[in-house]
Formats: structure tokens, sequence, C-alpha cells
């Protein structure tokens, strides 16, 4: 198996895993949120956190998106920012990318670093 998802009991993770991906994945069903308070060895809050935001994110886009195009992009932004540019209480003050050693030179404000770094990259 490539991939194996793991979720709390909410139902609906369960139906749609059987109709997506049931043929390629495995699936954990009935993680509590908290488990490594229980002894598990996965723990599904950064997810729920991760979710959270992008839930408060999109209720703010009322029109919606427009297209498949429009939600990619904003999907992929979110992952970009989530990634690169915002920090982590977490990881002491790190983004994922510090984190795992991916060493850009975005200095203070990172978002715009990271867009001048792209557009040199790509002439």
């Amino acid at each position: 198996m490539l991939f194996e998802f793991i979720c709390d009991k909410f139902a609906n993770y369960k139906s749609a895993f059987k109709k997506l991906f049931y043929r390629v994945c495995k699936l954990n069903f009935g993680v509590p949120i908290a488990c490594k308070k229980y002894g598990l060895e996965h723990n599904n809050n950064p997810i729920e956190r991760y979710n959270g935001k992008l839930e408060d994110r999109l209720k703010i886009i009322r029109g919606g998106f427009g297209s498949f195009e429009g939600a990619k992009s904003f999907m992929d932004m979110q992952r970009i920012l989530h990634n690169f540019v915002n920090p982590h209480q977490e990881l002491k003050g790190k983004t994922p990318a510090e984190m795992a050693e991916i060493t850009l030179p975005l200095k203070r404000n990172k978002l715009l670093n990271l867009i001048r770094f792209l557009a040199k990259s790509r002439r």
C-alpha cells in the first residue's frame, strides 16, 4: 500500500474512503484526535488544525472559486504558505521547510522573497 489514511470516528470519512480509495490505500478508522495521549502512534491534531485554518479561509471566499483551476491555485498557495512562509509554534517558530533543512534565501519578508526567488529560477 502506498498510503494509509488515519481518521477519527466521523462516518463520512469511511464512506468517502470506500468510494474513492479502498483499492489503493489503507484506512485506520476510529483513531481519537489526541491519540498520543492514549499511547497510540499517530496524532491527528495538526491535520485538524490545518483543516480548521482552511475552513476559516474558505468562509471569507463568498463567491467561490469559479473553476477547478481556481480551487487548485488556492490550495497550492495555501500549501506554499503553510510549508514555506508561516512559522509553526510546534516547530519552535520555524517553517516545515526550515525543519526539513530546505534552505532558501527568504529572510524577513518570506512571501515576497519566495516569489522573487521563483521568478529568478524560471528565467
